[in-house]
């Protein structure tokens, strides 16, 4: 009642309640900027309640607290890279009639699979409210933080959406990159990824995993307007962007692209989309593929395609010689573009469909993809021929339309060796289980946070910034589908020189008991000529140890080539130098 009579009945109201106040953030401990963002937080949750929700459409308009999200067109694309990832499986649309195939000239009556028998996946709508209440959730980590930042834009993806924020000037970019373990934590997502900042932007990007996923199938990606403009016989159909825009992925252009993540990251349905992509869009005039599969059992369905130039190589030794056919055949590309007076197999057909190029000297060569399913298996057998030959063919390959795709599950330095990243500049990533094995492909992080299941990073040599992709899904159905329509159109033609040199050199060295055939070669040549059987002198001329002179000169004897060993004495030659002549014009 005093301090009603000096300050009348308001004042004291006042003052007793800034008392109680003051006496509350005592008690509790509470700054005055705390309680401030407290009341902001709860208006805009009022806020946010009381608005009506926004319909979708296909582009989407309205705002969220100023912010436009932009949301791909909705066409009939969908969600993940296989089935355990999706909400919903695609379904087959109902064939009234025989679909029709797709018209390619100059091919002697082959028709190109028709599209129809890749299924379109299911549209799935946004969840508008689940975008809006991410976005405060955002807001208010970044403001309890001490982070000046706005959010600018919403772009839902098909596995993650990626808000976008601006800092206000003078905030730094690292403030944002440290939280990330905080963000994640207040979106209850452990695989949030920062891109800081996004390429060609003053912006930063967050990507969180969408709470339901579209699955995103071939026939999306291959009935697209874009797969439409792309008439490259090696592009293929590899997925859509985080805008919702399908993506070709031209072979010729990269040139040689390693494929790499863990066990279910989605490698196996990527090279299956690979194959099927060029079965469906080229005839076996344009493009030949040899398949290696040291697993037998995720590309044997191939066997049996036009488009093979051999059965779907298993044996590791058997894909080293078929690699180092291909180098032999890149030799042989070389010599007909010089003979042609052209630098590369673009303008080599140009010339040879102008028929500017004599039919009896040249050959219309098609291009060829070798796909390696596993390089571990590969790399643990024949690890110096592999990358020998690699290395060869992605160095020089490119320009006569030869192509390696590489996959492996091991991205590891013994794997992935410093040369073959050197000379295989294109990569997907797809997710691994820790920052160094993203490392290992991508030279840098970021693969570890993807979600699987078809998530994947890619990277080109035009390209060399990461870009998140969802890859596109194919079934077992229709792959099945696609490969009985092209083998009812042509038989298969596997090429019949692709081992012969390998089994003529095995033939040579089981007649040599295994020694090397140049090596018993010159030893017989140097024994003969000399008419001296001295394990010394082999020693000297071919530079080689005494155990392996001596194998030599004991093979020599089996052969009845030099007599028995007389001690120290050389050995009695058997054969003439006209009898070694006509042998070698024989073997000849």
């Amino acid at each position: 009642f005093p301090m009603r009579r000096l300050v009348g009945f308001w004042g004291a109201f006042v003052i007793l309640t800034a008392l109680v106040a003051a006496g509350v953030l005592v008690v509790t401990k509470t700054t005055l900027r705390e309680l401030g963002g407290a009341v902001a937080q709860v208006g805009r949750r009022i806020w946010a309640w009381r608005r009506k929700p926004v319909a979708v459409a296909p582009k989407v308009a309205a705002t969220v607290r100023k912010v436009k999200p932009t949301t791909p067109t909705l066409k009939k694309s969908a969600p993940a890279n296989g089935p355990a990832a999706t909400s919903r499986a695609p379904k087959p649309p109902k064939a009234k009639s025989r679909p029709k195939p797709q018209p390619r000239p100059n091919t002697d009556g082959y028709e190109l699979p028709p599209l129809e028998l890749l299924h379109l996946g299911e549209a799935e709508g946004i969840n508008r409210r689940s975008l809006e209440q991410t976005a405060a959730a955002l807001e208010d980590a970044l403001i309890q933080h001490g982070v000046d930042a706005k959010l600018v834009r919403i772009v839902p993806g098909p596995t993650v959406t990626r808000y976008e924020i601006e800092l206000a000037p003078g905030v730094k970019v690292s403030r944002v990159t440290s939280l990330s373990h905080d963000i994640a934590y207040a979106l209850a997502s452990a695989d949030v990824r920062i891109l800081a900042p996004i390429p060609g932007k003053s912006a930063i990007g967050i990507e969180v995993p969408n709470a339901r996923r579209r699955v995103i199938t071939l026939g999306d990606i291959l009935r697209s307007d874009v797969a439409a403009k792309e008439k490259n016989p090696v592009s293929i159909g590899l997925g859509m962007d985080i805008s919702g825009k399908a993506l070709m992925l031209n072979i010729d252009e990269l040139p040689h692209v390693l494929i790499a993540g863990a066990t279910g990251a989605g490698k196996s349905s990527c090279i299956n989309a690979i194959v099927t992509s060029i079965l469906a869009r080229a005839t076996p005039e344009e493009v030949r593929l040899i398949l290696v599969d040291p697993k037998r059992v995720e590309l044997g369905q191939y066997n049996g395609v036009p488009h093979l130039m051999t059965r779907v190589i298993t044996n590791p030794k058997k894909a080293a010689e078929a690699l180092q056919w291909a180098v032999a055949e890149m030799d042989r590309r070389y010599e007909l573009l010089a003979d042609a007076g052209v630098r590369d197999i673009g303008s080599y057909r140009e010339k040879w469909d102008a028929g500017g190029l004599d039919e009896e000297s040249f050959d219309r060569f098609p291009y060829i993809v070798i796909i390696v399913d596993e390089l571990n298996d590969l790399m643990m057998v024949a690890g110096r021929a592999v990358e020998e030959s690699v290395v060869r063919i992605a160095q020089m390959a490119r320009a006569v339309g030869i192509h390696l795709v590489l996959a492996t599950q091991r991205p590891s330095v013994n794997v992935i060796t410093g040369v073959i990243k050197a000379n295989v500049p294109s990569r997907l990533a797809f997710a691994v289980a820790s920052q160094t094995d993203s490392r290992v492909i991508l030279d840098s992080s970021g693969a570890e946070k993807l979600v699987g299941l078809g998530d994947m990073l890619v990277v080109t040599a035009r390209e060399p910034k990461p870009e998140r992709i969802q890859g596109a899904f194919v079934t077992e159905d229709e792959v099945r589908s696609v490969v009985d329509w092209v083998k009812g159109q042509r038989k298969s033609q596997y090429e019949a020189k692709m081992f012969e040199a390998a089994e003529k050199k095995a033939a040579v060295e089981e007649e040599f008991d295994g020694e090397d055939p140049d090596i018993m070669r010159q030893a017989m040549e140097l024994v003969v000529r000399s008419q001296l059987g001295s394990t010394s002198m082999l020693q000297r001329k071919l530079r080689i140890g005494f155990a392996r002179a001596g194998r030599v000169m004991d093979i020599l004897e089996s052969k009845g080539i030099v007599g028995p060993s007389e001690g120290s004495k050389a050995r009695e030659v058997h054969m003439t130098v006209e009898e070694f002549e006509a042998t070698m014009a024989a073997s000849q």
